[in-house]
């Protein structure tokens, strides 16, 4: 499977895209941060972001997109410039019938990390192992890209052991756990109902 992540900024936009094995095994396609300036005018941000999600969409033919969901800060700009981005690839992703998931930061680091608190660096070093890279990629934008992508490619499906017998990466390992602790605490809940 083909997964484009988007991790949705006005000034830098993250855009990574990733090749997952059914193993769960997977492989970087490509990895790009999309800068606009904040000097232009805001259509003509967006349409610049819009051209380069475009030209990676064409270029790459992703079979799935993964987005971060946009959650509430304290700065409404911020909010406001990743809420029109995630609009503008939800929208591209729509004409070309690709399914479009959102996920949480608290997600994205569980299914990375083990841990939903995780700080950047964490992510980052994690992405960077996973994908067997030499270096973390940057700026964050980047990497959290990436972990949308891996975040949406585990997510879709119960990780499982490699063919052959091989082992899961120690993430798939934590994420394993996470959905089984999940899976019993919801079945607590509904028992004490």
């Amino acid at each position: 499977m083909r997964v484009l992540g988007v991790d949705p900024g006005l000034t830098r936009c993250g855009v990574g895209v990733i090749d997952v094995a059914p193993d769960r095994t997977a492989k970087l396609v490509d990895v790009v941060v999309i800068r606009s300036s904040p000097d232009l005018p805001i259509e003509q941000r967006l349409a610049h972001v819009a051209a380069g999600l475009e030209a990676i969409l064409d270029e790459h033919r992703p079979q799935t997109v993964a987005l971060e969901r946009v959650f509430a800060r304290s700065d409404v700009s911020t909010i406001m410039g990743t809420a029109q981005i995630s609009g503008v690839a939800m929208y591209l992703a729509a004409k070309r019938a690709l399914p479009v998931s959102l996920h949480t930061p608290s997600e994205v680091k569980a299914a990375i990390t083990g841990y939903g608190r995780a700080d950047k660096a964490q992510v980052g070093a994690m992405v960077a192992r996973i994908l067997g890279l030499d270096a973390v990629p940057k700026p964050a934008d980047a990497a959290d890209a990436l972990a949308l992508a891996l975040c949406h490619a585990w997510r879709s499906g119960t990780p499982r052991a490699p063919a052959g017998g091989g082992a899961l990466t120690p993430a798939q390992e934590a994420w394993r756990a996470a959905e089984r602790s999940a899976s019993a605490s919801a079945g607590a809940r509904r028992l004490s109902r």
